[in-house]
């Protein structure tokens, strides 16, 4: 079973495996998380994208997919991007976000990676309310069939830190 760490903090400081880059589906870096491990990670991260876009991703990264490149100057061996939804009120993609980790953690058992960091993908600029987006998480870390050995979720405040503290909790009562 993975073991789950809370982090507050920030995801490009995280010294592990792999680190999850909730990207947008061109690759090439943008704001949150993803302009902020392009930025730190440096532009090895950037070349690689660029690589897999002239490669296999000419149309991009389709949501709820994920690809790994080199983690550049971050102190990981590797960046697993992935694509998150946009909430929408009124459909539920729940599925998309969920196949997020489920992917990331497919593509990091492929690369023999052991301690994965993920952000609270989605709950930023593309809207997921963060407790649900912390429950989805959670249970889908949970039941994933993985060679991973610690999930750690990278959290950039206080509020979400008790989002994610709440879903495991829940987790442990049922």
């Amino acid at each position: 079973m993975v073991r789950i760490v809370l982090v507050q903090g920030d995801i490009t400081a995280e010294a592990a495996d792999a680190v999850v880059n909730a990207a947008n589906s061109s690759l090439l870096g943008g704001g949150g998380v993803d302009g902020a491990i392009h930025r730190k990670g440096g532009p090895e991260i950037l070349a690689a994208c660029q690589d897999l876009r002239r490669s296999h991703y000419g149309k991009g990264l389709a949501t709820g997919q994920a690809v790994a490149t080199t983690a550049g100057r971050l102190p990981a061996r590797h960046v697993i991007h992935t694509v998150g939804p946009v909430w929408l009120r009124d459909e539920d993609r729940s599925d998309l976000l969920a196949s997020c980790y489920r992917e990331s953690l497919r593509v990091a058992d492929e690369l023999g990676d052991r301690t994965v960091a993920f952000p609270a993908i989605s709950t930023g600029i593309y809207g997921w309310p963060m407790g649900d987006g912390a429950r989805i998480a959670v249970e889908t870390v949970r039941a994933a069939r993985t060679e991973v050995e610690e999930v750690r979720f990278v959290l950039f405040d206080a509020g979400a830190y008790a989002a994610f503290e709440a879903a495991v909790g829940r987790q442990d009562l049922s």
